[in-house]
């Protein structure tokens, strides 16, 4: 079954954050454009999770789940000091 395209107001101004202190060694983590737009609805936009699902089409419950991937991945980033690529993902611009 293919997966539903979610949908995204605009792509990320930005598609990658780095860590002041690099070194060769650096890993990074890749948090998808649709994982960006629940971060950017709920955490800045102040969006309740079903108003997100609501924005992007999809349910609640999908939206939780996609929010909660990307705090994960954030929070890993930050901690171990990885830099952040935002990019793939199934989505589609929303043209309202």
């Amino acid at each position: 079954m293919k997966k539903k395209k979610r949908e995204v107001s605009a792509l990320p101004k930005n598609d990658a954050f780095l860590p002041v202190e690099q070194n060769e060694e650096i890993k990074e983590v890749i948090i998808t454009i649709d994982e960006f737009e629940t971060i950017r609805l709920v955490d800045y936009e102040g969006f309740s999770q079903e108003q997100c699902g609501e924005q992007m089409n999809v349910s609640r419950a999908t939206a939780q789940r996609i929010h909660r991937s990307a705090r994960s991945k954030m929070a890993t980033a930050l901690v171990e000091g990885r830099s952040i690529i935002i990019d793939g993902g199934e989505y589609k611009i929303n043209k309202k």
